[in-house]
């Protein structure tokens, strides 16, 4: 029946939406209600950066830029003009993709470390444009008294409203990154990814599929850093420093470079664990990142998602050394 094998098909996504939007029903406890919000934001903008660099092989060292831009746009329209929230989130979305048009055209051209250092400065001149424009940013003090986030009589300003809307937005930007790579478009991403000259010989237009994944990724930071603001009520430039892009590029390798399922492992791994050694000493934090990486890169190349193929190889191997080495029949003598 068409409906069974649309569950069989799902059963991976199905499952994880049903976890984690029964969480509300198990604890009321706000601490964990907002890790698991915070954790759903930092999703949105990984999804979009694993896009980005997983499919389309553009590396990415300003993507805090984005969310910065989402969150001081939301900000500024509510508390400065007075605007809806919903309307704010909407025209910084448009603004985000109108940025990455922008800056794609010419920097998506470079290559290798050349982009990489093309995009850590449109990064650092929007953390400083966050900074020295007082008159519209605060600068350093950032915004404060940003709204809710409200439909009619319903205040998303609650915990738990909060995350069933922004876990319900966080799973449809999964739903639309699963549907994008097995799609002509994912396809073709990936074929310039591995062999760009071979794509654009197939009639990939590569150059436009650049600049779209990234107007794409970059919608996705924006939205991100708009719930963000309007469930914390504040921002700061201090939010969307080159570190926290950097943060962001580790969540996509440790998750899984290339694999939409990595974005969820990444995000929900580089949300929890600093939570978790903040109870021992904060200083452990970057250590810890930094180590991981280093193992990552060593024994899971792959990522989160490559764990059971590393633990495959490890059993084979322990059960290829208690067999002992294998041994032909002995030659026989001559005549």
């Amino acid at each position: 029946m068409p409906i069974l094998a649309f569950l069989r098909r799902h059963v991976w996504y199905i499952a994880f939406s049903i976890v984690i939007l029964s969480a509300p029903l198990f604890t009321g406890n706000i601490y964990y209600l907002s890790i698991l919000a915070f954790m759903a934001t930092r999703l949105m903008i990984v999804l979009g950066l694993n896009l980005l660099m997983g499919q389309a092989g553009q590396i990415s060292l300003g993507h805090a830029a984005f969310a910065g831009i989402g969150a001081y746009g939301s900000a500024i329209m509510t508390t400065r003009w007075s605007m809806d929230p919903w309307l704010a989130m909407l025209l910084s979305a448009v603004l985000a993709a109108a940025v990455a048009g922008l800056i794609g055209v010419p920097t998506l051209k470079l290559k290798g470390h050349y982009l990489a250092m093309a995009t850590l400065g449109f990064g650092e001149i929007v953390y400083i444009l966050l900074v020295q424009l007082k008159w519209l940013t605060n600068g350093t003090d950032g915004i404060g008294g940003i709204p809710s986030l409200t439909i009619g009589s319903i205040d998303f300003g609650n915990a738990q409203m909060f995350h069933w809307l922004v876990w319900g937005v966080a799973l449809l930007m999964l739903r639309i990154s699963l549907n994008l790579v097995d799609s002509r478009v994912g396809r073709s991403l990936r074929g310039l990814h591995r062999a760009e000259i071979a794509a654009m010989s197939l009639g990939v237009n590569t150059s436009f599929r650049k600049v779209q994944v990234l107007m794409v990724s970059a919608v996705f930071a924006s939205i991100a850093g708009s719930f963000y603001v309007h469930y914390v009520h504040y921002v700061s430039p201090v939010s969307y420093t080159i570190i926290f892009s950097v943060i962001l590029v580790t969540t996509v390798v440790i998750g899984g470079l290339g694999n939409v399922w990595g974005a969820v492992w990444g995000s929900a791994l580089m949300i929890l664990l600093p939570e978790y050694l903040k109870r021992y000493n904060q200083d452990y934090t970057q250590l810890v990142f930094g180590v991981m990486l280093i193992l990552t890169m060593i024994f899971l190349p792959g990522g989160l998602v490559s764990f059971r193929t590393l633990v495959a190889k490890v059993r084979e191997r322990f059960r290829g050394s208690r067999a002992g080495p294998v041994t032909g029949p002995e030659p026989r003598g001559g005549s």
